[in-house]
């Protein structure tokens, strides 16, 4: 199979926050893998943009060492890289203020698609905003990217949107979420839309129940102070589980086109039903005390410097969609730090056959189960019943049928783009497909900041769970006492 890479219109991309963490680790080396497999144009322009006192050949060696260390060794090659580099600039730029501006203009080069990448804290969008405007940068045709979070409850969210909207329309935002742009989701629209085999099957009255799952081994660490104000829910729940939801339970959109997409994933968000207390689990992570096999671990409290803290670095819900298609089947959504294993999956569990033929023993039966695994592999498990090999009857056996993207595609699989390079390629094309809409967002936070608000007017504590476990016990009877279990999260 011979892989296909579509160049892209020539571009100026500047990267406000271009010294940051994100830009360092994420967009700088994604970008230098989109060059070196030849998607970049000639003529291509990076324009660096942030405080940082530094001139352009600085900047240039910090791109140069980003990409020694985020970049895999086999994509690296040195001509490539000093090639790549010759495309890059830098301004020190004052977001809240004048400086550098006149300057990042002078860069700017007319005929060409413009793309300015946010990526600096939500309270400095505005004022970037308004200085590419008054500073007349970006015009009618530029395209601005926003990252998360996208506000903090509905108001903010609505505050964020009104702003941006003084100066940009609609379809010059990108707000991006990363997790939209892993091939595996992607491939999920795929499977859905352009096969027969699974579409009839896409309801109620097959599928008994579906899993989405999000687990990480990390703890929030160096972040812990942003991450107290934010918690599971904010951070996790409210954008990327709301999107990977959006993509499994939307109705089939009239035309693979950004807006009939996102049409379809609004009218999801608005049939989420209100989320009762009972359904609803929250976890925070406790430290782990040296042992002969284990270091000692700092819990959440100490991780956030805040031994008052309430935040919730896990949480689990049971979810419920009022329409035609899913009423009575539940969504069951988790997400966690400091967890046994680090995995994101959604996992859609159909209903038993109406009548066995068989004289087999009930527990040998299993459910059909479809795994769409997101990270760490991604690729599909279709897990189904066959007869289990030699004499002495009709013995059922599951047996996975696996597709690992990596295997399955060879050469052309191993080298899948990471999110941030799609996506940002994605900008430069100028489709909006994989971004979210202001009423999108805004939907979601609708949803999401009642069940917020409720358990902080009862005062709910998180339940601690242990460092390196599944989290905590009540998450398992929130399945159980629907004859359900949670899939394994496996170290």
């Amino acid at each position: 199979m011979v892989s296909r890479v579509i160049p892209v219109d020539p571009f100026d991309l500047v990267i406000f926050g271009a010294t940051g963490d994100l830009a360092q680790r994420k967009i700088l080396p994604g970008l230098y893998r989109r060059f070196h497999a030849g998607q970049m144009p000639q003529g291509a322009r990076i324009i660096g943009a942030a405080r940082s006192a530094m001139d352009g050949a600085a900047f240039r060696e910090q791109v140069r060492a980003a990409i020694g260390q985020f970049v895999d060794a086999t994509k690296r090659d040195d001509g490539d890289i000093d090639t790549f580099l010759e495309c890059i600039d830098y301004v020190p730029v004052d977001a809240t203020g004048e400086g550098g501006w006149s300057e990042l203009k002078a860069k700017v080069q007319p005929g060409r698609v413009h793309a300015f990448y946010f990526s600096v804290a939500p309270s400095l969008f505005g004022a970037l905003a308004e200085r590419l405007h008054d500073h007349g940068i970006a015009d009618s045709e530029a395209r601005i990217v926003v990252e998360k979070p996208f506000g903090r409850d509905l108001a903010s969210a609505k505050a964020l949107n009104a702003t941006l909207a003084e100066h940009f329309e609609e379809s010059q935002i990108y707000r991006i979420d990363h997790y939209l742009g892993k091939e595996t989701v992607q491939n999920l629209m795929a499977v859905r839309f352009a096969n027969i085999l699974f579409e009839p099957l896409w309801n109620a009255q097959y599928i008994d129940h579906v899993q989405i799952t999000v687990s990480e081994t990390v703890g929030v660490g160096g972040r812990g102070a942003y991450y107290d104000k934010s918690g599971a829910m904010r951070d996790m729940v409210q954008n990327h589980l709301m999107q990977l939801l959006c993509l499994i339970a939307m109705e089939p959109p009239y035309h693979f086109d950004p807006d009939a997409v996102r049409d379809e994933k609004v009218k999801v968000i608005r049939a989420l039903q209100p989320v009762p207390a009972s359904d609803i689990v929250r976890g925070q992570y406790a430290g782990v005390k040296a042992n002969d096999t284990r270091a000692a671990q700092p819990g959440y409290l100490q991780d956030a410097e805040n031994p008052d803290s309430r935040t919730e670095s896990y949480i689990a819900l049971k979810v419920q969609i009022a329409n035609w298609r899913w009423q009575g089947t539940p969504f069951y959504l988790r997400t966690g730090k400091k967890l046994r294993g680090r995995a994101s999956e959604i996992a859609i569990t159909f209903k038993a056959p109406p009548h066995s033929i068989f004289d087999e023993d009930e527990a040998s039966w299993r459910e059909n189960v479809l795994v769409i695994r997101l990270q760490p592999d991604e690729g599909m498990n279709l897990k189904v019943m066959i007869k289990e090999p030699g004499p002495g009857g009709m013995r059922l056996v599951q047996v996975p049928l696996d597709m690992s993207f990596a295997e399955a595609l060879g050469e052309e699989g191993a080298d899948i783009p990471d999110a941030y390079e799609r996506l940002i390629m994605d900008v430069i094309r100028g489709n909006q497909t994989l971004f979210m809409r202001g009423d999108e967002v805004e939907a979601a936070w609708a949803w999401t900041d009642p069940i917020i608000a409720g358990w902080e007017a009862r005062g709910d504590k998180p339940r601690p769970y242990d460092a390196g476990s599944s989290g905590p016990e009540d998450a398992l009877m929130l399945m159980h006492r629907d004859g359900r279990r949670w899939r394994e999260i496996r170290e």
